[in-house]
């Protein structure tokens, strides 16, 4: 299926205006981080007609900023192509592609800090970490998901934020995946807590993947309590 020119499918002028503006600056290591979120956005959470513009994003960023952009940059890209092919459930294509980002960012570390941009000084190896969590999670491999989370920075008590209650949603997922309802269901109510207060169609979209996992206990009343809530509070279903 190729990409229409509706509305639905062309990318956010928001996007198309920095892509101009790092073109016009000369600026690759911009351009490839653009291209690089474009494709994280569409191949990951966008629709159908956006996924095969995300397939081309995201190695195309690599291969033009290659040798020129520094390594801190391309393991970001690396990442991004590492969870669209766990979306794909292709697991040895995702595996590759987070084994060439953690080897670039440790190369990173190694070099001098002071020739990168300060934009990407995000992604450290604990956002790797936590990245990977999810790209096993997609992959239903809930002892490589869970391992990943030990090595990513812990969340912290009391903190009420998206990224948060969506990490909660991933982690607890996982445990579903390792057959461990009762832990999965406790993250499942703590990211809901979070999450009722968000205003957000991309971390409903984690909860619904955590309701999917739920299948296998359908019948327990814990189970149908905690659907029900996130009916009730997020306008979500199983």
């Amino acid at each position: 299926m190729h990409p229409s020119t509706s509305a639905s499918t062309r990318p956010p002028s928001g996007f198309i205006q920095a892509l101009r503006l790092a073109r016009a600056g000369g600026d690759v290591q911009l351009g490839c981080y653009v291209l690089t979120t474009m494709a994280m956005l569409f191949r990951c959470f966008g629709a159908s007609g956006l996924r095969e513009r995300g397939d081309r994003y995201g190695p195309g960023a690599f291969e033009r900023a290659k040798g020129q952009a520094v390594p801190r940059v391309l393991a970001f890209t690396k990442l991004i192509e590492a969870r669209a092919y766990a979306r794909d459930t292709d697991p040895r294509a995702a595996s590759r592609a987070l084994a060439a980002s953690e080897d670039l960012l440790s190369r990173s570390d190694a070099s001098d800090s002071g020739l990168e941009p300060a934009w990407i000084d995000f992604y450290h190896h604990a956002r790797l970490s936590a990245d990977a969590a999810e790209i096993f999670r997609d992959l239903k491999n809930p002892k490589a998901a869970l391992a990943w989370n030990q090595r990513a920075a812990a969340m912290p008590p009391g903190v009420f934020t998206r990224s948060v209650g969506m990490r909660l949603a991933i982690v607890g997922t996982a445990h579903l995946q390792a057959r461990d309802l009762d832990h999965g269901l406790e993250l499942g109510h703590r990211s809901v807590d979070i999450l009722a207060h968000v205003q957000s169609t991309r971390a409903k979209d984690y909860v619904r993947e955590f309701n999917a996992a739920l299948a296998p206990w359908r019948r327990e009343p814990a189970v149908r309590e905690f659907v029900q809530r996130t009916r009730n509070e997020l306008g979500v279903a199983a």
